[in-house]
């Protein structure tokens, strides 16, 4: 278990839970639907439930006070959760005195905000979705840095998100005078990395389809997911240096294969010249491997 910052709305369960209330919300569902699909008695926190089980409690209370829709029922749970003190214990044990007194303030500031009514109810919002594409998901893009060397990355697919586009690109190891074709990307290789799994392999794989097929390239270890390092460039940037990649065909990644990786975003054509004039170091760095694209892709 590991703590993340202090307030409501911290780390990966409380973000998940108020966005997707906010999600669905946005989408024009009716709170009777939102309950049903995100229920109140959240199940599956694993180990330290008490810890889990106030995070999201006190995120999923939010999102209702904030629309306008907090219940005397889940009032009641966030009393309760409060009183048990399960979360400020677990804050004193791995971060201090200091931190476990900052989210017991963070917790009586929420439960007397979430006391009184609230006077701007947050309005359903209407996100605009970016229709005109400069590239596909799919796409096979080149480019030339300054050794005159062409360089190729896939376009895994394309996220729009809360109003924000993004281009999600993944790295071969394609170097080379010529522009790659798509048959010259069926001996290159496309960055990605282990994650650790939890499960026994069985339910990894029920998870991620086809992972077998990658434990059995590596060999030396059977049982991991496998995600792509994704170097995200948003609609909004690469307007100033889109010219600088062109298209050349087509390559698709297995679907199963896109697990998300991690990630960075990349603002300029610099940080392609920066990442892909060494990639091997930057692979390093970032803890990532090579996989053959015959491997990876559709054929």
């Amino acid at each position: 278990m590991a703590t993340d910052g202090v307030k409501i709305i911290d780390g990966d369960l409380a973000r998940d839970t108020y966005n997707g209330v906010m999600d669905l919300y946005d989408s024009d569902a009716s709170i009777e639907t939102i309950k049903k699909e995100i229920p109140f008695q959240k199940e599956d926190l694993g180990s330290d439930t008490d810890f889990y089980h106030e995070i999201f409690v006190t995120s999923y209370a939010l999102a209702f006070w904030e629309i306008g829709e907090l219940s005397e029922d889940i009032k009641e749970e966030v009393k309760r959760v409060i009183d048990l003190k399960a979360g400020v214990q677990v804050w004193i044990e791995e971060c201090g005195e200091l931190e476990g007194k900052k989210r017991q303030k963070e917790l009586d500031r929420f439960w007397k905000k979430i006391n009184q009514p609230n006077q701007k109810v947050r309005k359903r919002k209407k996100y605009r979705q970016i229709t005109n594409l400069y590239f596909q998901p799919d796409d096979l893009l080149t480019f030339k840095l300054s050794d005159n060397n062409f360089y190729a990355v896939v376009c895994a697919k394309v996220t729009q998100y809360r109003g924000q586009c993004t281009y999600d690109l993944v790295a071969t190891t394609y170097k080379g005078k010529n522009k790659p074709t798509e048959e010259d990307l069926l001996d290159c290789c496309i960055t990605g990395r282990r994650i650790g799994s939890g499960y026994d392999p069985d339910t990894t794989l029920a998870f991620q389809p086809y992972v077998n097929e990658i434990w059995d390239y590596y060999k030396r270890d059977t049982n991991f997911f496998f995600g792509l390092p994704y170097h995200l460039v948003t609609h909004k940037d690469i307007i100033n240096f889109k010219d600088k990649f062109e298209k050349v065909g087509k390559v698709k990644i297995k679907e199963s294969f896109k697990k998300d990786g991690g990630y960075g975003y990349e603002s300029s054509f610099e940080d392609f010249e920066r990442i892909f004039s060494d990639l091997d170091k930057h692979m390093k760095a970032f803890g990532e491997g090579q996989y053959p694209v015959r491997l990876l892709c559709e054929i």
